[in-house]
């Protein structure tokens, strides 16, 4: 599934969330390290949902950037 992922900058690093997977989160130090790190938080998240019987929720998040 390919979920959309938010990514902010913070004092000295990155961190990541996925909308649709509450408590899915990353940090890394860079935008490229963070990247990698949510994929795996994701991988992860969605099997403990498995794992304990749960639903994986569906993909529906649309990201663009707006301008104002």
């Amino acid at each position: 599934m390919r979920y959309a992922v938010v990514i902010e900058k913070g004092r000295g690093n990155y961190s990541a969330y996925v909308p649709e997977l509450p408590g899915c989160v990353a940090a890394g130090k860079t935008v490229a390290a963070v990247e990698e790190e949510i994929r795996v938080a994701i991988r992860f998240h969605i099997e403990g949902l498995k794992a304990d019987g749960l639903e994986v929720p569906a993909a529906t998040s649309i990201a663009d950037y707006v301008e104002a």
